[in-house]
């Protein structure tokens, strides 16, 4: 039972935060300041319990509430939460003296200083660098009203959920409830940012639409919540179509949260491992100092790159040990039909398909095809955000930020990709790199030159895959060159060869078109075709790049690049991460290997 302690007199709990690669659940809080006192028992009751259900049914993942600590609903949610031992964090929209004058409680003021002081952390929002204003927009806004709908912007596009105690009618000031919550469903603030500056993700269905409403009342006239909605009712609010309030969490979430916690509960079983052989973007010859959060962005790249390799290497082994199990199948198949008609090859051969069938089993079990594919496009997108911030790449518009420009049209079972990044990018969207000091650094870092940064990776990729489909494609020139010999053989010479001599060659002609299958398949398997594009295609984006920022004369026309170059890694990782999930290999595919 949630009791009516004061402030003051909460015990010591203090929230069990873990390193980073424990990745949080993030719950923004949004709410009217003006609570009913008869209602505020039972939500704290509900609050309580559903902040305790939520991490009962995600315990690998820590919970972190994010509250502004205003008046009411904030601190209500940032008591309970203090409470239950959860991080609270207080991202606050303008410097506390100026932000406190809006408190009209003497009281609210003693308790925001109280639980500010127990808070994980707390940082103000840099104030914005450009009108956010619509050009058409008849609301006269003060700088403290684009502060607070900046605050709400921040609020919704940086949590996983966006806890709302709200009466379930619209906003009347800037950065209020009603706001907010249009904003996170529809990326739309009226007179903020609408339609001219939102992006596609109002016309999808992604993974950062979730809010959990408890619908409340205000002490004021005409308080009470929508007539569509029944007092101190509380259900999962969503964009969906046919079911936007449900009782249970809509399952295309649960799916992401899982997946963001299979990714945490990896990053932390091998923390000794990533700590121990990490590449971070983040290394000690940077001239000046980055941002503050850019080492959130870079320990999680770290956890994400590390643990991509690890399932690369799985993946790839189990495709390789298919498929040399596959040739033994094929093998043992041919000397049983041109050598001689003994049942120890056909026992071979089911012995080759259950031993190929137990590791694609196994493989498939474990996820590690999934799991490299995902972590490795986590990288690319925490590669990218890292360089932007380094380098002072912001939005040109307030509420854009750079998990909204990754895999925004591709499939909702990935969306927890975006679901990580926009925790890693917290701390530097409140406060981004704004001077030059590291703009060169990043381009030498990133871009680099034939022989370093992603120019040189690029171009070592696109010769080593080069190579191996030159391979591929002599082997089957090799084959197709030593069946027709035998065929010839066969014509010229047919009864005059011993019938040891004429399975000899049956043998060898099978041997070496099989083993040209087996090549081939794997190539298919890997996606090489499809990879030496895509590492010719970044290769060119890069070199382009390179050449364009040789001939820039501002640091604007540097960033307005790299800007450019960032969203065309994003853009062609979504492709690639689309391209690898349908290459696992099934039972069937192995009986038509080996046959």
């Amino acid at each position: 039972m949630i009791s009516d302690t004061n402030i003051f007199e909460l015990n010591n709990v203090q929230p069990d935060v873990n390193p980073m690669n424990s990745l949080p659940l993030v719950i923004a809080v949004t709410g009217h300041r003006d609570l009913k006192q008869s209602e505020l028992g039972p939500i704290k009751e509900k609050v309580a319990t559903w902040l305790e259900n939520l991490r009962e049914r995600f315990p690998e993942r820590r919970l972190r509430v994010m509250s502004s600590l205003a008046e009411g609903s904030d601190q209500l949610v940032a008591e309970i939460a203090l409470r239950l031992g959860i991080e609270l964090i207080v991202p606050l929209p303008m410097a506390k003296p100026a932000y406190i004058q809006d408190f009209e409680d003497p009281e609210a003021v003693e308790k925001f200083e109280c639980l500010l002081q127990r808070s994980t952390e707390s940082f103000v929002l840099l104030s914005s660098t450009h009108n956010a204003l619509s050009q058409n927009s008849s609301l006269d806004w003060s700088d403290k009203d684009r502060q607070y709908a900046r605050l709400g912007v921040f609020l919704a596009a940086h949590c996983h959920i966006l806890l709302a105690l709200w009466d379930g009618k619209n906003s009347d000031r800037p950065g209020g409830t009603g706001h907010v919550v249009q904003f996170h469903h529809d990326d739309e603030l009226p007179g903020y940012a609408d339609h001219s500056v939102s992006t596609n993700k109002m016309l999808v269905d992604d993974e950062s639409d979730l809010i959990y409403h408890i619908v409340c009342s205000r002490d004021r006239p005409n308080g009470a919540p929508h007539s569509s909605l029944k007092l101190l009712d509380s259900f999962w609010f969503t964009k969906d179509e046919l079911n936007p309030r449900s009782h249970d969490l809509p399952t295309q979430h649960e799916n992401i949260f899982r997946r963001s916690g299979e990714f945490s509960r990896d990053a932390s079983r091998f923390a000794d491992q990533i700590e121990g052989h990490k590449q971070p973007l983040l290394d000690s010859d940077w001239p000046h100092a980055l941002a503050e959060g850019i080492a959130d962005i870079d320990q999680l790249y770290c956890a994400a790159d590390w643990l991509a390799l690890r399932y690369q290497k799985a993946t790839l082994s189990a495709l390789r040990s298919i498929h040399v199990l596959a040739f033994i199948m094929g093998f043992m198949f041919i000397l049983y039909s041109d050598l001689s008609p003994l049942l120890l090859y056909l026992a071979l051969f089911i012995v080759a398909f259950v031993f190929a069938s137990i590791v694609q089993r196994v493989s498939h079990r474990n996820g590690w095809h999934r799991k490299y594919r995902d972590y490795r496009a986590l990288a690319e997108g925490l590669r990218v955000q890292f360089y932007w911030a380094a380098a002072g790449i912001v939005s040109p518009h307030v509420s854009k930020f750079p998990h909204d420009s990754f895999l925004q049209l591709q499939d909702p079972e990935i969306g927890w990709i975006r679901n990580v990044m926009r925790v890693a990018g917290t701390r530097v969207s409140a406060a981004p790199q704004t001077d030059d000091t590291n703009l060169d650094a990043t381009i030498e870092r990133w871009i680099g030159s034939d022989t370093n940064g992603q120019l040189g990776y690029f171009a070592k990729k696109t010769r080593d895959v080069l190579r191996r489909k030159r391979i591929t494609e002599r082997l089957g020139k090799a084959s197709l060159l030593s069946g027709v010999a035998v065929v010839f053989v066969f014509l010229i010479a047919r009864d005059a060869l011993p019938v040891e001599v004429r399975a000899l060659l049956m043998i060898a002609m099978g041997t070496l078109l099989l083993i040209y299958a087996i090549r081939h398949s794997y190539s298919s398997s890997i996606a090489e075709k499809e990879l030496l594009r895509q590492f010719e295609f970044m290769l060119r984006v890069f070199r382009d790049s390179h050449r364009r920022i040789e001939s820039a004369s501002t640091a604007q026309e540097k960033r307005q690049i790299l800007l450019a170059l960032g969203g065309s890694a994003l853009d062609e990782q979504a492709g690639w991460i689309l391209t690898h999930r349908e290459r696992s290999i099934d039972s069937a595919e192995l009986m038509e290997i080996g046959s």
